[in-house]
């Protein structure tokens, strides 16, 4: 199936949707709008995955396997643990696909108001201190800027793999917002 743009009409209205980018494109907020679209639950990936201190927490692929268990979910694409799991049970990938500088200014500016805020993320976890960005080379500032492209190859592979698999390409946040007024809310029969 080719990717559909913002436009192009959905074969139906989904039940479990996955939202593919790469860290800071803003993934975890058009789920939690596309979960309100749909009445359906938001389960945010990194809050089952990180515990204390940054760790993994050890029953993380457990718990994604019993929310993917159920009748409809909206989360994120990420963790390879668990990518594939999800991918096999979505109806539909989204695919949130912003330019390298527009992700970059948005995941700099996240990062630097959630340190000064001292914002409390996930289990209790807060950025840190701004100068790792230059010793830490999994700073999610450095990762985003080198795990960019991965994304498109991600896609490529899935849709070689699940050819049934509508995937919605978004190129702005423009874009998300005309899908989500527009064929999202406008699909009507819900997948099987």
């Amino acid at each position: 199936m080719p990717h559909l743009d913002a436009a192009d009409p959905l074969p139906c209205r989904p039940r479990r949707v996955l939202v593919a980018g790469t860290s800071g494109a803003g993934k975890t907020t058009l789920a939690s709008r596309i979960a309100t679209s749909l009445h359906a639950p938001h389960v945010e990936i990194d809050g089952l995955f990180h515990g204390p201190s940054w760790t993994r927490r050890p029953s993380f692929e457990d718990d994604v396997r019993l929310f993917a268990a159920g009748p409809s979910w909206v989360t994120e694409w990420q963790y390879s643990a668990v990518r594939d799991h999800l991918a096999d049970l979505a109806d539909l990938v989204v695919w949130l696909d912003l330019p390298k500088i527009t992700v970059m200014r948005q995941v700099v500016r996240r990062t630097v108001v959630r340190r000064l805020r001292r914002q409390r993320l996930w289990n209790g976890n807060v950025e840190p201190p701004l100068w790792t960005l230059l010793t830490d080379p999994e700073h999610i500032v450095r990762w985003a800027w080198n795990t960019h492209p991965r994304t498109a190859t991600r896609i490529e592979a899935l849709a070689a793999r699940r050819p049934d698999l509508p995937v919605v390409r978004l190129r702005s946040h423009a874009a998300a917002d005309r899908w989500l007024r527009g064929p999202l809310n406008q699909a009507q029969c819900d997948i099987a």
